[in-house]
């Protein structure tokens, strides 16, 4: 059942989403060579008790950090721990946080000091990738015109989608109803309505799509090694132009056509 948010119901997940940016934004701003992934993840405990929220991934089906921080060939649900960032790395920082029993949820991927032209360019795709998709969250379309666009815009670029893990509705609960694809795969997909509210997020691999489950059972990497890139916000569907609830900036207007 796909739940539509009212408007008392929006007034407490747009400051959820916005402390979940300012909170990424942060954890963004610390990451330096050297550190390691458990300190970024001390970090990020630290802030979110700072801003008066609790981490909405600490324990969901047993996870063990406050937020998902994951390396290089890492997509996504990395662990803090041990291993130390280097120049040239790129991070992909996964942020979920409860505020007022509502989640904001929102991720991007950054480079360690700085970074090669692949490796941006891997990033700057996923991110307009992103926007692609969020530019056809608008009431009337289908979720199957989210997952085309972003599709259409990493192939395009050359790189791969990975088809795994997939967005999702967000609202009281990390993981409602609907799911949103990053690729289409020719199935009949639900009509959005205004009050969605749902995690948009591409997943983007550098190499092939194919991927593997690491043995913490969390860490997906890729499975031929290569680079991948990471970047989500959680939007609003309305009458009229989406809503991105984890942005204080409006959408680029270079985004793919509507």
């Amino acid at each position: 059942m796909i739940r539509e948010k009212s408007e008392r119901d929006l007034a407490l997940m747009r400051p959820a989403g916005m402390i979940a940016q300012t909170i990424l934004d942060e954890v963004s701003d610390f990451i330096q060579p050297g550190l390691t992934t458990r300190q970024v993840d001390e970090f990020a405990a630290a802030r979110m008790k700072a801003h008066g929220v609790r981490s909405a991934f600490l324990g969901y089906k047993k996870f063990p950090g406050h937020l998902c921080i994951s390396v290089n060939e890492e997509v996504v649900h990395g662990i803090g721990g041990p291993r130390r960032l280097n120049f040239g790395d790129v991070v992909s920082l996964d942020v979920g946080v409860v505020h007022e029993g509502f989640i904001g949820d929102t991720a991007r991927t950054v480079a360690v000091g700085g970074c090669s032209v692949e490796a941006q360019r891997l990033m700057d795709v996923t991110e307009q990738a992103l926007y692609a998709g969020i530019a056809q969250a608008r009431a009337g379309r289908h979720v199957a015109d989210i997952s085309r666009a972003i599709q259409r815009y990493v192939e395009t670029n050359g790189y791969s989608v990975v088809r795994e893990f997939v967005g999702h509705g967000v609202g009281r609960k990390m993981h409602e109803d609907p799911q949103v694809p990053n690729f289409d795969d020719g199935q009949k997909t639900p009509v959005l309505r205004p009050g969605w509210t749902i995690a948009i997020e591409p997943m983007v691999n550098a190499g092939r799509p194919e991927v593997r489950i690491l043995n913490d059972n969390w860490t997906v990497v890729s499975k031929d090694g290569s680079l991948s890139a990471h970047f989500e916000h959680t939007v609003l569907v309305t009458a009229g132009d989406p809503e991105i609830l984890t942005c204080r900036s409006p959408m680029p207007s270079d985004s793919t056509a509507r």
